[in-house]
């Protein structure tokens, strides 16, 4: 962003012109995204959308930020209603939470984290997969003190891109998610991580 909204007033622009994005990506895509169709849907002044974002990229980037931590939120909160016992249970969460952004989130299954847009888009130097799955890595870590076994770093990004990339096919087949493939998915993703952290799950 240009600037950081700090008045109440220019956040509540900024959500706006957010929420207006989301809903314009799932219904125009990308491609016919433009400032003009932003300011237009969230009733804001086209030199609003520039005093805090430079282009339509940018705005799909804040979004991106915004749908991680969503994402981010909604797994604690669920972590601490379901207190996962096991670590695959926590994976488990995470699966679940990320079909569930699919179905509810405005413009996340359009984006996803910004994958539509730059695989690089929430970080310069890393993809969007490796934001998440670094993350990922530190929850795991913290609840289930599983440290950093050999490999762990590159079974962890091969999940992640496995359990995005089935669970994509899911909702392209179905639009609500093709339940057999996103079971198939979940079991995929246990198994496969259960080499390398299956005695650390206490």
């Amino acid at each position: 962003m240009r600037r950081r909204p700090v008045q109440q007033r220019s956040t509540e622009r900024v959500t706006r012109m957010l929420d207006a994005c989301a809903e314009l990506l799932d219904e125009v895509g990308y491609t016919k995204l433009t400032t003009t169709l932003i300011a237009n849907r969230a009733d804001v002044a086209i030199g609003s959308v520039y005093q805090f974002f430079g282009d339509k990229r940018a705005v799909v980037r804040a979004l991106g930020m915004r749908h991680l931590e969503v994402f981010f939120e909604s797994l604690a909160t669920h972590i601490a209603q379901r207190q996962p016992a096991h670590w695959w249970d926590l994976v488990d969460i995470a699966i679940d939470e990320y079909i569930a952004m699919h179905r509810s989130e405005p413009g996340f299954r359009t984006t996803h984290f910004g994958d539509a847009v730059d695989i690089n888009l929430l970080d310069d130097s890393r993809t969007n997969n490796d934001v998440l799955t670094d993350r990922i890595e530190r929850l795991l870590d913290e609840h289930f003190n599983i440290g950093s076994p050999r490999g762990l770093d590159m079974a962890l990004t091969v999940a992640v891109e496995t359990a995005d990339a089935l669970i994509k096919l899911a909702f392209r087949r179905d639009p609500d998610g093709d339940p057999a493939l996103l079971a198939e998915a979940k079991k995929i993703i246990r198994q496969y991580l259960a080499t390398y952290v299956q005695d650390r799950d206490s």
